[in-house]
């Protein structure tokens, strides 16, 4: 385990967790390479704070904030992740996952002991394309996580960003086909590439606009 797993900390937000206040912890290290990668320096880097310091800095935030977002890289790579995560809910807050769903064994812990509020699920890809994209061979994982979210009751929401270099517009409506065949009735946030930022792999400009087939009216497609 790293001693200093969080690269950074974001003290407040109102825009990662619905409807509440929240802090992000960034923690380093992911076992993807996504060539689209907003965050190399978190991927690729060393977490620069420690957990006990996190813990003291979510102490003097008891009462201001709402919620705590983990995040990265892949935060449930850590080895002491559950049991960090169980800290932060004694501490009252609620507890969100940004997660690319590759530790399903990790997902279902944190679910039988009710220690997460909300997570928001990465789909990069159909199996397919997933390892050209992701550069691993972890859908069936993905799939495993999305599977343990649908017969859950809890918060979650999934999400995709959209290259048009390497997910078609025929891609991407199979994946709200799939989405549809596991009967997931939510929000799938489609995400456009920002051009013109620092990525993982050097990428050609994405056209960004696409064309979304007629859906099921339980899933909802929101682009943004």
């Amino acid at each position: 385990m790293l001693a200093k797993p969080i690269c950074n900390i974001t003290p407040f937000t109102l825009l990662d967790y619905p409807n509440k206040s929240a802090c992000i912890l960034w923690y380093a290290g992911c076992n993807m390479r996504c060539l689209y990668c907003y965050n190399p320096e978190i991927v690729l880097g060393k977490g620069a704070i420690s957990f006990s310091e996190t813990i003291s800095f979510l102490k003097k935030r008891k009462g201001l904030l709402d919620a705590v977002v983990f995040s990265g890289g892949e935060c449930l790579l850590h080895k002491n992740i559950v049991e960090q995560i169980k800290e932060v809910k004694a501490l009252g807050f609620l507890v969100k996952i940004d997660t690319n769903g590759s530790n399903s064994k990790v997902v279902k812990q944190l679910l039988d002991n009710n220690l997460i509020d909300y997570v928001a699920l990465d789909f990069k890809a159909l199996k397919p394309s997933y390892n050209a994209i992701t550069k691993s061979n972890l859908f069936d994982e993905f799939e495993n996580s999305l599977e343990l979210l649908l017969a859950s009751t809890i918060q979650f929401e999934v999400r995709t960003t959209y290259h048009s270099e390497l997910i078609s517009d025929a891609e991407l409506n199979e994946m709200i086909h799939f989405l549809e065949y596991k009967k997931y009735k939510r929000n799938y946030y489609i995400q456009y590439f920002k051009n013109n930022v620092e990525t993982i792999e050097k990428l050609p400009y994405s056209k960004n606009k696409i064309t979304i087939s007629p859906i099921a009216q339980d899933l909802k497609v929101i682009i943004r």
